[in-house]
């Protein structure tokens, strides 16, 4: 069992995208990620954190959820979402979110896709992004996963162009992930100047950006069993603020 993970941020919000959009959750971001998405809004994850027993990761979480452990609050609360960077890069996750886990939290993972989601322990209801054209990464998409998925599971796609779209329409077509669990279309939204970082992949130049107005559309024209989802944190706060 691992002791420690490398951490970036701790702090409690309204979680923004999936399923639980809207609900208070206590985000853990870890540091570090193997890709280098074009859309990517957390950058400052790649590097920055500091290593941090999992016994005070423990306590943070603890102590920022304290105020819904101690009510009887409809399910799904307390919430945890293990994000990044990339959480399955670090081993200590998933002790941490089998900690979790026993503990009664309901434990969400953001994972982008590239990496096997079946080391991770059942309870955890994971977030599996499968990278579009677009990203500049759909080449890491580890398709072994979708077999693995389960109905607690989501599967979310990050469109940025038109060409994302029939990309994403024609793959959860073929593989029929509406049968399988929740599928989400989620709209790119620009990238701040604070958050361009060099090492970003670029957008293929034949791509035609797709504005939220069209995907919402072009979602219903083609009676896709998706959610159009929409970060909702972006619209609350400025899209660049951290800790939100």
């Amino acid at each position: 069992m691992a002791d420690s993970l490398l951490v970036n941020e701790i702090f409690l919000s309204i979680q923004g995208e999936s399923s639980y959009a809207g609900w208070p959750c206590v985000f853990v971001r870890l540091t570090g990620c193997n890709l280098r998405c074009s859309y990517c809004d957390t950058t400052y994850a790649f590097d920055e954190g500091r290593r941090v027993g999992i016994d005070e990761v423990m306590f943070k979480i603890l102590a920022l959820a304290e105020a819904y452990t101690h009510k009887e609050a409809f399910q799904p609360l307390p919430i945890v979402e293990l994000t990044g960077g990339e959480p399955l890069l670090q081993p200590g996750s998933l002790d941490l979110m089998s900690i979790l886990c026993d503990k009664g939290f309901t434990v969400l993972l953001e994972t982008n896709g590239s990496l096997d989601i079946g080391t991770v322990d059942e309870r955890v209801h994971r977030i599996v992004d499968i990278k579009c054209p677009g990203s500049g990464e759909h080449h890491r998409n580890l398709w072994e996963n979708i077999r693995k998925l389960t109905a607690q599971d989501e599967v979310k796609f990050v469109i940025a162009s038109h060409e994302d779209y029939e990309w994403a329409r024609r793959v959860a077509t073929e593989h029929a992930l509406h049968r399988i669990c929740p599928v989400l279309f989620s709209w790119a939204s620009p990238l701040e100047p604070s958050q361009r970082h060099p090492t970003l992949r670029s957008v293929p130049q034949d791509h035609r950006p797709i504005s939220r107005r069209e995907l919402a559309e072009r979602i219903v024209a083609d009676a896709m069993c998706v959610r159009l989802q929409l970060q909702l944190h972006k619209f609350i706060w400025p899209s660049d603020q951290r800790g939100v």
